[in-house]
């Protein structure tokens, strides 16, 4: 299970830039995670909970916002929504995509309770 480092290290990337801001206490964390980032979003709630405990971020909550994945064809130029990733350009068949969107995994904002 990956997702409880990487919930370890948004942990000490929230609570980095909430001491840096004299903050005291979090309320929410927003993550943006992407479709191909092999990150399982429920897992990484999970994870969440059980490593805030007596930190800043206790009793945070860690809202996620799932990216689709995007993607360009370098032939054509068309922009295309991938329900799977599936590189070949449904206009003009060719294979030279480019992933626009959809591998992100970012702290997007942080609110706090001060």
């Amino acid at each position: 299970m990956h997702e409880l480092s990487i919930a370890q290290s948004l942990l000490d990337i929230v609570i980095d830039e909430a001491a840096r801001h004299g903050v005291q206490s979090l309320k929410r964390v927003g993550v943006k995670v992407g479709a191909f980032s092999a990150v399982v979003p429920d897992s990484l709630r999970f994870c969440w909970d059980l490593i805030i405990e007596d930190t800043p971020a206790a009793g945070s909550e860690l809202a996620i916002e799932e990216v689709p994945l995007r993607g360009r064809c370098h032939a054509c130029g068309a922009r295309i929504d991938m329900s799977d990733p599936v590189f070949e350009c449904p206009e003009c068949g060719s294979a030279d995509m480019e992933l626009t969107q959809g591998q992100e995994l970012m702290v997007a904002y942080i609110e706090t309770e001060d």
